[in-house]
Formats: structure tokens, C-alpha cells, sequence
């Protein structure tokens, strides 16, 4: 299989679609930028540095949705249910996945694909790296905006169950498969069933 070719066909049909989301969704941006700001005041965007294709940093662009400084006290730790740190606008967007929108910007620059496995923070890719044998194979293609794991695991799923459905994306991977995932996440988006701890589809 020509991998290379597969990236280079990916990598434009990734920047064409993502060109689109942004035109498209323009008005939504302004929207949630209002209302975000309205909120608490404070910034409407989230910056974090993430690991992508070969392990190369890069900063990825959220929504806001936890209140300002949320890890000021904690450090770097996943949300779990029923978060405080989580805003009620945050929680809204979280359901939908409409936080990760500014991420076509991402996907628009080449850093991010719509579909492959989710990218990690630093930290934590070097403490999964020391505990899974196999982790540092999902760097091996671009990081996604939607996979596998993301619609067919929980949203609590284990970093090694996650894993399993990074290396059977990696293993399976094809332009019909992309977009079948892509279309499953915009169902998912329009029912606002990504922060269920059970089944999304």
C-alpha cells in the first residue's frame, strides 16, 4: 500500500473541507465568542501544545470551556463527569464537540487530519509511551479530529483501549473509512452525544 501517496491525497482533501468549515461556520465563531465572553470575561480561545505526526509539537485552538486558570491548582489533568472547572457554555459546546472548531484552522495548516488518532499533550504521551510498548506507532500518520476511538470507545475509555482503536484505524485506514467517521461524527454532533459515558451511536 502507498502510504505516502494515501497522506499527500488525505492532506487535500482535509485542506479542502476544512476551507469550507471555516467559511461555513464563520457566524457560529462570532456567536460563541459573544457568549463566552459574556460568560466570564474571559479568553475565548485555548491554546495547548500537542503531539502530532512523529511526535512534532504543535498548538492546538478550542473553544474556552473551563473557567479561566482551571489548572492552576491541579496541573494538567483530564475532565472527568461532573467537572466543576467546566463552564455551563463549555458544557454545551462539549456536548456537541463545537469547542473543536477552531481545530480546522489546525486541519487547514496541515498540523491535524479530520480523522486519526487524537492528539496528545506532551507529558502525556511521554508517560504512555513508557507504559504501552505500541504507543508510539499512532505517531506515525497526522493526529485527528475525530477516530475510532473517539465514537466507537467511552468517553472515559482507557489511554490502552484507546490504543487498540488507534492501531486498527492505523491498520485499516482508507478514504472510505475517513469519511464514514466523518459523517458519524456529524450525527453524533447534531444529538450532542459526545460527553456520554456509554454508547454514541
Amino acid at each position: 500500500m502507498n502510504h505516502g501517496g494515501d497522506l499527500s491525497a488525505k492532506r487535500v482533501f482535509d485542506a479542502l473541507l476544512a476551507s469550507a468549515g471555516l467559511l461555513v461556520s464563520a457566524p457560529l465563531w462570532a456567536v460563541f465568542a459573544i457568549v463566552i465572553k459574556l460568560e466570564d470575561g474571559g479568553p475565548v480561545f485555548f491554546a495547548q501544545p500537542r503531539c502530532g505526526h512523529r511526535g512534532r509539537v504543535f498548538q492546538t485552538f478550542k473553544f474556552r470551556t473551563m473557567s479561566r486558570d482551571a489548572e492552576n491548582a491541579l496541573g494538567p489533568t483530564y475532565a472527568v463527569p461532573g467537572d466543576t472547572r467546566v463552564t455551563w457554555t463549555g458544557r454545551l459546546l462539549r456536548a456537541t464537540a463545537l469547542d473543536e472548531l477552531p481545530q480546522l484552522v489546525n486541519i487547514f495548516l496541515g498540523q491535524m487530519s479530520f480523522v486519526g488518532p487524537r492528539p496528545e499533550r506532551p507529558e502525556f504521551v511521554e508517560e504512555f509511551k513508557n507504559e504501552l510498548p505500541s504507543y508510539e506507532q499512532r505517531l506515525q500518520i497526522p493526529p485527528g479530529l475525530t477516530g475510532l476511538a473517539q465514537i466507537y470507545g467511552h468517553y472515559n475509555s482507557s489511554p490502552r483501549a484507546k490504543l487498540r482503536y488507534d492501531l486498527l484505524y492505523l491498520k485499516r485506514r482508507s478514504f472510505p473509512l475517513d469519511v464514514k467517521l466523518i459523517l458519524l461524527s456529524f450525527w453524533i454532533s447534531l444529538r450532542g452525544r459526545w460527553q456520554l459515558r456509554g454508547k454514541k451511536l
